[in-house]
């Protein structure tokens, strides 16, 4: 590795203990190979900034390793899918500290609407609903908001048509352990049903207990909506500026990783602090 140590650090920089957890991931080459020129961390902390900022590639600061080292980077560790086995691996920490099994038994699905932009608007699609042009970002949440399984679609399609999509992803991701999916009006129908039924999951509408205007708290379904606020907490998803699908799916979970990071390092701290 040529890069000397970084003068300057950023509020987005992982903290030791963080590095300490996500390193063994991160490493997808021995240290002995010789072919890493620019230091992980370095490049894990330039990825986090880029999620934080929302700032172009070309707008990476200095101080960080080159723009397309950093992306290549990127792309072999989205493609290798360690951004999933970290939030897999995380979820089960925080499930096991607030004394809930390994793996969930029941999940909640929903979707929300990316706007396009220049560089992702040539695979856009409508979403009449929300009059936006752009794509669907269908996700599957644990009961504490924890990320199991992203899908990214145009807009145009259906929020029904990615259920046995979903389904399968969570049973993948949750060892088959799920059995109940909690949805909202959005997902009624027969074809649905079976193809949650299909995989062992039965799915339940929340309803609303009586007609009102405005937004409503739904029970159990408030919590996916929750999950999206944190990952607009990231400017890079505030809008769809991929022109991969992939890539945009995979930074949702880099952005699940940040989140469920600094819960997991508190709660460490925590523990240590009263041993």
């Amino acid at each position: 590795m040529t890069d000397a140590p970084r003068a300057c650090r950023y509020p987005t920089d992982c903290s030791q203990e963080e590095w300490a957890f996500v390193a063994p991931y991160l490493t997808l080459l021995p240290e002995e190979a010789g072919q890493r020129r620019h230091d992980l961390r370095a490049v894990f902390d330039a990825l986090r900034w880029l999620m934080r900022a929302g700032a172009p590639w070309r707008m990476l600061p200095g101080d960080f390793p080159p723009r397309h080292a950093v992306y290549d980077q990127a792309r072999r560790w989205m493609m290798a899918g360690v951004f999933e086995v970290m939030v897999h691996d995380l979820r089960v920490v925080l499930r096991l500290a607030q004394g809930r099994a390994p793996e969930p038994s029941a999940v909640v699905l929903d979707a929300r609407t990316l706007q396009s932009t220049p560089e992702s608007g040539a695979r856009a699609g409508y979403d009449g609903a929300k009059r936006r042009k752009g794509f669907k970002v269908h996700v599957a949440v644990d009961t504490l908001g924890h990320l199991l399984a992203l899908h990214v679609t145009s807009a145009t399609d259906g929020d029904r048509a990615q259920v046995a999509h979903l389904a399968q992803a969570v049973q993948e991701a949750a060892g088959q352990n799920v059995e109940l999916v909690y949805v909202d009006q959005g997902y009624t129908g027969a074809e649905p049903a079976q193809a949650a039924q299909e995989h062992g999951i039965v799915l339940e509408i929340v309803h609303l207990p009586e007609a009102k205007r405005g937004f409503v708290l739904l029970p159990r379904r408030w919590v996916v909506e929750r999950s999206f606020a944190w990952a607009a907490r990231f400017r890079r998803l505030a809008r769809d500026y991929e022109r991969l699908p992939q890539t945009l799916a995979g930074l949702h979970f880099v952005a699940f990783v940040t989140l469920m990071l600094s819960k997991t390092v508190a709660l460490f701290d925590l523990v240590h602090n009263t041993l």
